[in-house]
């Protein structure tokens, strides 16, 4: 409430000052009204109306030259508190003027295309944005709502199209956005069984962003599709030189590769390279499991035991009291059932991921962040509670 008074303060200005700058050429309405208008409008907007004080400074503002601006922000107002109706009304007659300035029906027209936007009328709004194009006026506006629009509609041709234009007038390079547009195309022909047109878009999406990590997972769970466990590894280890941080992502389907192609120890030895440039808890349990397997509890819950002194982990913590359960009894596994369940909630609830750009978090990887829509944002949580 307090951000949208200190908005109306200026408008509230604007209208008292045009209304009496032009009352000579209202007919019957004497400047003692307008002050009486003004200072109502004032009344509502220090009691915080701000709904009353909008109606009649609206009232207040006819539409010419001079006061074309107040109305652009009112309209702009209107949008922001999700009051997208009252918004296209005002830029609809902003567009409607005979004779207005070609500049400010543009600038309505994008206006406009907005408003269409958060009220979810995208055909509309696609339209105006194409003929703001054709008329090269605020182009890159329109061509970056235009892709906004494609991407929510998943039509990724015309999202790659508009990228290129984009790129082309602003000279800025959009590779890593195109190659996860690459990447959705791959993933509709997997879920289709179409893994030979999907292993296409995979290598435009490389061609585009040599480190696109999404590429290289795509193409790895193909090739275990396709029973090819030796190429899967390579993709998969391929992940750890495009981007570190997503390692915590591949080292299931990585382990379930290397046990299926009779590669365990080899594994081994790589997540002993990978810890040794940078610690990680799920590369560090994966290491314990392997130890385990190949050796005893006693030996993995000491490796375990001696990382969590260096790195304190909940989940490693968790790990740990889970396996020390099943060799305890007794009042000392009752004890250690009541750390578990302790440990457990800690972890339950607790978001995995999170967007770099704008925080959003949650249990599951998003290419595409819900609530910023930037892409490759979303990444493993690191610290006491994440990896």
């Amino acid at each position: 409430m307090l951000e949208l008074l200190w908005i109306l303060l200026p408008i509230a200005a604007a209208s008292g000052w045009y209304a009496a700058a032009k009352v000579s050429k209202r007919k019957g309405k004497r400047i003692d009204d307008i002050n009486s208008d003004y200072i109502r409008g004032l009344n509502y907007l220090l009691n915080e109306q701000p709904d009353k004080a909008l109606e009649v400074f609206i009232k207040m503002v006819e539409v010419d030259a001079d006061t074309v601006e107040t109305h652009l922000a009112l309209g702009y107002l209107f949008r922001r508190r999700g009051e997208t109706d009252r918004a296209i009304r005002i830029h609809q007659n902003l567009i409607a003027r005979p004779r207005m300035d070609n500049d400010i029906r543009t600038m309505a027209l994008l206006e406009l295309g907005e408003d269409y936007m958060k009220a979810g009328l995208f055909d509309r709004a696609e339209n105006l944005f194409l003929e703001l194009v054709d008329l090269n006026e605020h182009t890159a506006r329109a061509l970056m709502h235009l892709r906004d629009i494609y991407q929510q509609e998943q039509d990724w041709d015309k999202s790659i199209e508009i990228c290129r234009r984009i790129e082309s007038i602003q000279a800025i390079s959009l590779a890593p956005t195109i190659a996860q547009y690459q990447c959705e195309k791959a993933e509709a022909k997997i879920r289709n069984n179409d893994l030979k047109e999907a292993e296409v878009f995979i290598k435009q999406a490389l061609a585009e962003e040599k480190n696109c990590v999404r590429a290289s997972i795509l193409q790895a769970r193909i090739d275990t599709r396709n029973s090819n466990f030796h190429a899967a590894i390579s993709s998969y280890k391929h992940v750890v030189e495009q981007d570190f941080d997503y390692f915590p992502d591949i080292i299931d389907p990585l382990l379930d590769c290397c046990r299926r192609a009779g590669q365990e120890k080899e594994l081994m030895e790589f997540l002993r390279e990978m810890l040794k440039r940078r610690t990680g808890i799920s590369a560090m349990l994966a290491l314990a499991g392997l130890i385990r397997n190949s050796k005893n509890d006693k030996e993995a819950m000491e490796y375990v035991a001696d990382e969590l002194r260096k790195r304190p982990s909940v989940k490693g913590l968790n790990w740990l009291i889970e396996l020390s359960m099943q060799h305890s009894q007794g009042e000392a596994k009752k004890n250690l059932e009541i750390f578990h369940d302790l440990t457990h909630k800690l972890l339950v609830n607790k978001p995995i991921y999170e967007c770099n750009n704008c925080g959003f978090s949650g249990k599951s990887l998003h290419w595409q962040c819900p609530g910023c829509k930037n892409w490759n944002t979303v990444k493993p949580i690191h610290g006491l509670e994440g990896e």
